[in-house]
């Protein structure tokens, strides 16, 4: 009699496909869009092995948007200001991430704090990228904060986002230095930088923990 097939050749058959899938992005931003497009070029360049279903801004026209539409990825508009409160625009976003089937949620500039239904609804898998050293400087004008501060060392900081303002785990950091001749400006630009660099690596490094989730 021939032998049934092999759990174990079967289960490791199953690991490496999951590993090749691409993982599923959606993204949320306010703003130029910078770091959306980085992680666009990251997938277009083989360094990330990652498909972004779908960019969500709430500021309609903005350049997130704009680049989305250059760059033929799905994007929807969910203006805050016509929705009631957080609750029922984070209750949009979960709806409109789970109908793009997506796996993980990246803040990449949204200027909006979320509400705890956003954060479980993708849980341990909301990711905020935000323009310090966390713990320092958190909440908003993070690159103002440290010029006022006169810190000589800044930089970027990629996190899990839990209840609490920019305080859940640390998963990547880079650092920057604060010249004397900075201004918000040229710091802003220089943070971005490492921005673009850390977002992509931070979805690489924790891939392996969801697809065993």
């Amino acid at each position: 009699m021939g032998q049934g097939p092999n759990p174990a050749s079967i289960n490791s058959s199953q690991r490496k496909k999951a590993e090749q899938t691409p993982l599923r992005i959606g993204v949320m931003a306010s703003g130029s869009g910078t770091n959306f497009e980085a992680l666009a070029q990251a997938i277009l360049r083989g360094d990330l092995n990652a498909d972004i279903r779908l960019l969500v801004v709430n500021n309609p026209g903005c350049g997130a948007q704009q680049r989305a539409e250059r760059l033929g990825i799905d994007v929807d508009v969910l203006d805050h200001r016509v929705h009631q409160d957080r609750e029922a625009l984070d209750r949009q976003l979960l709806s409109r991430f789970h109908a793009a089937a997506v796996e993980v949620v990246v803040m990449a500039g949204w200027m909006r704090i979320v509400t705890d239904g956003l954060i479980e609804g993708f849980p341990g898998r909301l990711l905020n990228i935000h323009p310090s050293l966390l713990p320092s400087f958190r909440g908003l004008d993070a690159v103002g904060q440290a010029l006022a501060a006169g810190v000589r060392i800044s930089g970027c900081t990629v996190h899990l986002v839990t209840s609490e303002l920019d305080s859940g785990p640390i998963v990547a950091q880079a650092a920057v230095p604060v010249l004397e001749t900075d201004d918000h400006a040229s710091l802003t630009r220089r943070i971005q930088v490492e921005e673009h660099k850390l977002l992509p690596m931070a979805l690489t490094k924790l891939m392996p923990q969801w697809r065993q989730g």
